[in-house]
């Protein structure tokens, strides 16, 4: 049987009709003078975390998705580094255990 995919209707969020509301707890909040320094540790911890989601923000603006050839590169290339990496792994066990044997074992 072939059945046809569930389609979830998403919701878009309705403008706000409270804007004046947040700008004005905004105004508040910026009157604060220790929320904005930055030599107080809440101003710090505050600012930071603006800081941080004005970076966020821009940062996944700039992301595009990456085409098929380029995702087959970056899946290529992380492929390598597992076999590697496990290469590496399986080596390090493999010399370590005649020695382990040696220290541990010499009765």
């Amino acid at each position: 049987k072939h059945l046809a995919p569930r389609h979830r209707s998403v919701e878009r969020p309705r403008p706000c009709s409270s804007g004046r509301i947040r700008g004005a707890m905004a105004d508040k909040l910026k009157s604060l003078k220790f929320i904005n320094d930055k030599n107080n540790p809440i101003g710090w911890f505050v600012q930071g975390g603006i800081e941080f989601a004005k970076d966020s923000q821009r940062l996944v603006q700039r992301c595009t998705k990456p085409d098929a050839k380029e995702f087959k590169k970056i899946a290529v290339a992380c492929s390598i580094g597992f076999a590697i990496m496990g290469f590496i792994g399986y080596t390090v066990k493999l010399v370590f255990i005649p020695i382990n044997n040696i220290i541990v074992g010499g009765s």
